[in-house]
């Protein structure tokens, strides 16, 4: 099934793919498709923060976290999980509307917008050319520019299928 109009969008034929950065599931399994790799469950995102001198300096009297735990809602766990830069742009729209309907109408803005949001935070890219796997995209890599401690098992964010 196509959907109208997609083939006019600027990431017609393109693929969103996401960079390096630590991700994991969270709660239980909502909307779920029937494709490998992708849970169903919510998807939190780990970063490190990176402080100045004196951000350090006011961190450490202050006691601040050391990383940043973005969660996502739903659709943007379900974006996230879909753009391994395998699937082109149209193809997420499809899987996309069909996992949530009207819920996601009109799914070639909402899509665009999300992976655009995703883009301008520098957790995602839009590739030309299906992903040949220059970086690690999968769960629960720490990226090489980053230092994150080990995950407190209180929070309950699983990296399996599940």
């Amino acid at each position: 099934m196509s959907i109208a109009g997609v083939e006019n969008h600027q990431m017609y034929d393109k693929y969103p793919c996401r960079l390096p950065v630590w991700w994991g599931h969270f709660g239980d399994v909502g909307v779920k498709p029937d494709i490998n790799g992708i849970s169903g469950k919510k998807v939190v995102l780990r970063i490190e923060k990176k402080f100045t001198r004196f951000e350090k300096l006011l961190a450490k009297l202050f006691r601040a976290p050391r990383e940043i735990r973005r969660p996502l809602d739903a659709k943007n766990s379900m974006l996230w999980q879909l753009c391994d830069g395998r699937r082109s742009f149209q193809d997420i729209c499809t899987i996309l509307d069909n996992l949530f309907h009207e819920d996601i109408a009109p799914v070639i803005h909402r899509t665009a917008a999300g992976i655009n949001l995703l883009k301008a935070k520098n957790l995602m890219t839009v590739l030309d050319e299906e992903f040949t796997g220059k970086w690690q995209t999968n769960k629960g890599i720490i990226p090489e520019n980053q230092v994150l401690l080990p995950l407190d098992e209180k929070l309950n964010i699983t990296l399996g299928e599940e």
